[in-house]
């Protein structure tokens, strides 16, 4: 699935290239996405231009002149072609074609996980969509003492499962909740409540710059994921333990034939990888 850095590249990618265009048509070719796409969007969303994009959490969000917000996520295997012209024929499982005046968008998702909607921008923040979102890892409202305030009432969560979720930081995903953890050098095994203020602080630091580098990498190219222009991110090949499972973290002086190296365990049905030796 792609995460925030993903999702931050796609949404830089189309504003570069669309920009504040008018949109002339919305074909929808198949509705039946995780939740189906409303057979009035099209209409809705008719002649008006677009205003602004904007990232919240995982999503894209799409202002648009007449005070519709168009919501677009890329579920588990979505992603976005952008081109000039619609191409004849279509591809296999593209749902969406946004015309513009400034070239076109397709939505393609094989696994139909995906989400394409709209709502009124006004009531975006009390949406059932985003109305219980946490702070975005970017935002200056994110604080040590934010962070270990929400973390203090997961009595029974470890660190690695709480970072997941989205009603406290909006956006981190697996991939880089295991790096910010292993630069942080804490333990994916520690218990939330146990996290201390300096230790917040250390997270917070190590999110930003975790996710800085991702991005300016295009995101983690893993599975489906590619760019709206069809390249690769390469940030996978900057990971230091996510999937890199009984090879030595970059900065570890342990003797890896006892320590076995990087550990791979599954947390909550998601896996986890760190380094014993310095993750504590």
């Amino acid at each position: 699935m792609p995460e925030l850095p993903e999702v931050e590249t796609i949404k830089r990618a189309i504003e570069k290239a669309i920009s504040n265009a008018r949109i002339e048509e919305v074909s929808i070719y198949n509705p039946n996405l995780r939740c189906k796409i409303p057979a009035e969007l099209p209409e809705m969303v008719k002649g008006a231009r677009i205003l602004a994009y904007r990232r919240i959490a995982k999503y894209i969000v799409i202002d648009l002149s007449n005070g519709i917000s168009l919501i677009w996520h890329m579920g588990m295997s979505g992603k976005v072609i952008i081109g000039d012209a619609v191409p004849n024929p279509l591809a296999k499982h593209d749902h969406v074609v946004i015309k513009t005046t400034n070239g076109i968008m397709i939505y393609n998702d094989p696994r139909r996980f995906g989400l394409f909607t709209y709502c009124k921008t006004s009531e975006l923040p009390k949406s059932k969509i985003f109305g219980n979102t946490g702070i975005d890892p970017f935002d200056k409202n994110l604080t040590a003492t934010y962070l270990m305030s929400k973390l203090k009432t997961k009595k029974k969560t470890n660190i690695k499962t709480a970072l997941l979720e989205q009603n406290i930081i909006a956006g981190i995903g697996n991939i880089y909740a295991s790096e910010i953890l292993y630069k942080s050098r804490i333990s994916p095994l520690r218990a939330a409540e146990s996290i201390s203020c300096e230790e917040c602080k250390t997270i917070i630091e190590k999110t930003h710059e975790v996710l800085d580098m991702a991005i300016k990498a295009g995101g983690s190219t893993l599975h489906d994921y590619k760019k709206p222009d069809g390249s690769l991110g390469y940030f996978q090949n900057m990971h230091c333990v996510y999937n890199k499972t009984g090879q030595k973290c970059p900065d570890c002086v342990c003797d890896i034939t006892k320590t076995g190296g990087i550990k791979k365990i599954v947390q909550n049905g998601r896996s986890t990888f760190f380094c014993e030796s310095l993750q504590k």
